[in-house]
């Protein structure tokens, strides 16, 4: 009689065996991902220190590490943006009519840039929010990963963690700003940019700049790698604007500060709030304002909003209201971004501008 005990059928013992090969597997996979991330495959090689990994759920939002992995994007964008364009193979579209009723164009560069901007940020921090100007094609979706390392000249500036909730947190991108002067070869001015609102607020701003390979970048009330320049002529100032209306502002810009005002026409919002700093880019004009006099979107303006917070200036509307960035993408009543100077008394002295900025 055989003894008393539980009795295994061939086909028992052989779907344990299944179980069994399927834990060793997800342990087994687990390992490599880990000693592939160790290799920082997906990554871009940094000599920074690597953080614990952000929290997928909602959690707490390293802002530091948020910006490590914004410069990143904007490099990695810049390049695509770079790529196209010395190929010549632009492929450009138009995707609608502005305000104005130019075109609004759109590239090969856009479409590649936002694609490897998004999917880096989106898979680094995937509870936060994302507003880009380009459509995200889920088709295209891209595992883009971060190797988890923050950049030294980060870590000097920026010394320690900075938390906030992951539902407080936006991001705005610009994956090619000026491409109507992209399109042209006018390549100083573009930029690819990443924006980091906290309630609202602009907290962190990237501008980076693909031809000359210049990035800068701020934290509000941490540090920055730019800096403002020692002195802007505030009586008789040098006006950045764009290109489009550059008569407008001029007509009241002499009729507000004299003869001896200069206008700048000039493509990029991005490239406008640097012509604010102290840049070393031979390529890069300098202005003492920046004056807008449309509608503007969230996603061309945010990051220089936040460089230039950061390093105590001001961005408002043309009347000096603060710009939210939580809610529709564009901005009206125009533009005003300045750098100490009196911001305030600035927008009083031009109400013609504001009216036009409301039109």
């Amino acid at each position: 009689m055989a003894p008393m005990g539980i009795r295994l059928s061939p086909l028992g013992v052989a779907v344990f065996c299944l179980l069994g090969l399927g834990v060793l597997y997800h342990l087994y996979s687990g390992f490599l991902a880990g000693r592939f991330s160790l290799f920082g495959l997906g990554g871009e090689a940094g000599g920074g220190a690597a953080g614990p990994a952000p929290a997928a759920d909602g959690g707490p939002v390293d802002l530091r590490e948020l910006l490590a992995v914004s410069v990143l994007a904007a490099v990695r964008g810049g390049e695509e943006v770079k790529r196209i364009r010395e190929s010549n193979s632009l492929h450009e579209k138009t995707k609608g009519k502005t305000r104005e009723g130019a075109d609004e164009k759109m590239t090969s560069g856009d479409v590649l840039s936002n694609r490897k901007m998004f999917y880096l940020l989106k898979t680094a921090f995937p509870s936060v929010q994302i507003n880009t100007e380009e459509h995200v094609d889920a088709t295209d979706q891209e595992v883009i990963l971060w190797d988890r390392t923050i950049p030294e000249d980060i870590l000097r500036e920026i010394t320690a963690p900075k938390e906030v909730p992951a539902e407080s947190v936006t991001v705005w991108i610009d994956p090619l700003d000026a491409t109507q002067e992209y399109t042209e070869d006018l390549r100083k001015y573009v930029t690819t940019m990443v924006c980091v609102a906290v309630n609202g607020k602009p907290v962190l701003g990237v501008i980076h700049k693909p031809f000359s390979e210049y990035t800068a970048w701020a934290m509000v009330d941490g540090g920055s790698n730019v800096k403002a320049r020692t002195s802007y002529n505030e009586k008789s100032p040098r006006i950045v604007v764009s290109r489009s209306h550059a008569g407008t502002v001029k007509q009241v810009a002499l009729q507000t500060f004299g003869n001896q005002t200069t206008v700048i026409p000039a493509g990029g919002a991005g490239y406008k709030v640097l012509a604010l700093l102290d840049v070393p880019d031979k390529s890069q004009e300098k202005a003492d304002l920046y004056i807008h006099v449309t509608y503007i979107k969230k996603w061309d303006i945010c990051a220089g909003n936040a460089i230039l917070k950061a390093l105590g200036g001001h961005m408002t509307t043309l009347s000096g209201e603060e710009i939210s960035y939580t809610g529709s993408d564009g901005v009206e009543g125009g533009l005003l971004a300045s750098i100490r100077m009196n911001h305030q008394a600035l927008a009083r002295r031009l109400p013609g501008l504001e009216k036009i900025g409301h039109n």
